[in-house]
């Protein structure tokens, strides 16, 4: 037999090993006894009785799969409503949906940096904005972590168009970017073509701030005062307050015709299946008849910080759903999420490389539906594990 060429594999694997960097897949069953706070479902509707028939209905009128690209025969008329809906929600003119966020990302960042553009790139950014940087045919240049002054200065560089690249709220620690500061940094930023030339435009990954940020959840767009600009386009996805898959990108209807055109993850992918499109729409129609919701998931996420860094815990204050507790190490951060696990709470726990700054992290998400009960619970484990 010849030998493998990929036994270089087998060294990443023993260093990753000794790191403590070693990542396993846990199917989870469908019940299960843990009290979830690992994952996105921020207003507890991935469950909820109208979104699961959502999903149902749409997956008996339309079938399991959507067949085919959206140019193809994936689009249906469920599509197309959940597309006005969302923009709408959201304030925007129009939205495109893709099969998931990262998608959406890949497809935003690179339809709208063509050769000899500019993107600046905050250093905090998620992974699907990173690759889609990587992908871009524009370049990329990256600025400290939510700094408008540090984007302006990349910005006066530039020759030709530009877009800045962020995410509203940080998955990682859960801090909200200054969105208004960066806005004005692309309005002001240097226009090569003189006098009345447009400035930059601003793609924003609104992924954690949907649903649980700005009036009834409608996003820290909206919140800033940002929705429906002619300058601003913002990424969505359908997985996380909605409950369901999916991702989405609203903006301007020209930008939007442009990516139907151009955005290659969207031209040559399956389209969404009807089943998500369904249940992200039956969320939707949810969370704009209860937008209470919104502000009780934020609301969770408050007390859960207070209490916390009450008992000592090292914490970062929340300005969303995402709650980011320190850990001395990756090995600890691991111990402790076991012994949650094993306590019967479920946390993520984040180490590098998911982390740009290299400290590993206890992340906990807050759910509108989590009860005062359960929250006291959660705190009483997590103080306990971390002694």
């Amino acid at each position: 037999m010849p030998r493998s060429p990929f036994e270089w594999i087998e060294e990443q694997a023993r260093a990753r090993a000794r790191a403590g960097l070693v990542r396993t897949l846990r199917p989870r069953p469908a019940d299960s006894a843990l009290l979830d706070l690992a994952g996105n479902d921020y207003l507890g509707l991935a469950r909820h009785p109208e979104v699961t028939e959502g999903a149902a209905r749409a997956a008996r009128t339309w079938g399991a799969g959507a067949t085919g690209s959206r140019l193809v025969s994936g689009s249906t008329e469920l599509h197309a409503e959940l597309e006005r809906e969302l923009a709408e929600f959201c304030g925007f003119e129009a939205a495109l949906v893709l099969s998931s966020g990262y998608a959406a990302n890949l497809a935003a960042v690179t339809a709208l940096a063509p050769h000899g553009s500019l993107i600046v790139s905050d250093a905090g950014n998620h992974a699907s904005l990173i690759d889609g940087c990587r992908l871009a045919r524009g370049t990329t240049q990256v600025v400290a972590h939510a700094d408008p002054d540090a984007v302006r200065k990349a910005l006066d560089t530039r020759t030709g168009p530009a877009i800045a690249v962020s995410d509203t709220v940080f998955s990682v620690d859960g801090d909200a970017a200054p969105l208004r500061a960066l806005a004005a940094a692309c309005r002001e930023a240097g226009t090569p073509g003189g006098a009345g030339a447009p400035g930059a435009g601003l793609l924003l990954d609104d992924a954690h701030g949907l649903g649980v940020v700005g009036e009834g959840g409608r996003g820290a767009a909206w919140a800033a005062g940002l929705a429906g600009a002619p300058d601003v386009v913002t990424t969505v996805t359908l997985s996380k307050s909605l409950g369901s898959q999916g991702g989405a990108v609203l903006g301007p209807a020209h930008v939007i015709d442009h990516l139907v055109n151009a955005a290659r993850t969207f031209i040559f992918d399956t389209g969404l299946a009807p089943a998500a499109a369904g249940a992200a729409l039956a969320a939707l129609r949810l969370l704009r008849g209860e937008p209470q919701r919104a502000a009780r998931a934020r609301a969770v996420a408050t007390a859960l910080y207070e209490r916390l860094t009450a008992e000592g815990l090292e914490a970062v204050r929340p300005d969303a759903a995402v709650v980011s507790v320190r850990a001395p190490s990756p090995e600890q951060a691991l111990r402790w999420a076991a012994r949650c696990r094993a306590a019967g709470l479920a946390v993520g726990c984040f180490r590098p490389p998911s982390v740009p700054d290299g400290v590993s992290r206890l992340r906990l998400t807050a759910r509108a539906d989590l009860t005062d009960e359960q929250l006291d619970r959660a705190v009483g484990v997590l103080t306990e594990a971390r002694r």
